[in-house]
């Protein structure tokens, strides 16, 4: 998928709810509305969608969706463009993971996509190590 990351951390021993909490902070101060899946042992899923900044951009149901998976020790994070959920913070991952959780995007959302997930991916560095 055009836009979409992959980050794979091994031998790190990070705290992934610690890890999740840092990045719904981190997009919090950059102004988005935050929202986080419950965890499972696939994983968890945050959204952040930044309201009418993105209005003529991406579509209003559009949101960055970040998953978390793994262990500590060996953990991914899957970064890019999903549907806004209403109502994520009660979805099950097993029901999120059998939909298309990262949607195809246009030539515009590419852009502000890329830009915001290159922030997101040398924030997530610095905060693994």
């Amino acid at each position: 998928m055009i836009g979409e990351k992959v980050l794979q951390f091994k031998d790190k021993n990070v705290s992934l709810q610690e890890l999740q909490k840092s990045i719904e902070d981190y997009l919090s101060s950059e102004g988005f509305t935050v929202q986080s899946s419950a965890p499972s042992v696939h994983g968890t899923v945050i959204q952040a969608k930044k309201g009418h900044f993105l209005a003529g951009i991406i579509d209003a149901d559009r949101a960055l969706t970040i998953l978390l998976s793994g262990v500590p020790q060996d953990f991914t994070v899957r970064i890019g463009i999903g549907k806004w959920l209403e109502h994520l913070g009660v979805a099950l991952v097993e029901t999120l993971l059998l939909s298309d959780l990262f949607l195809v995007v246009d030539v515009a959302e590419t852009a502000w996509n890329i830009e915001i997930e290159d922030k997101l991916v040398r924030k997530i560095n610095s905060l693994v190590g």
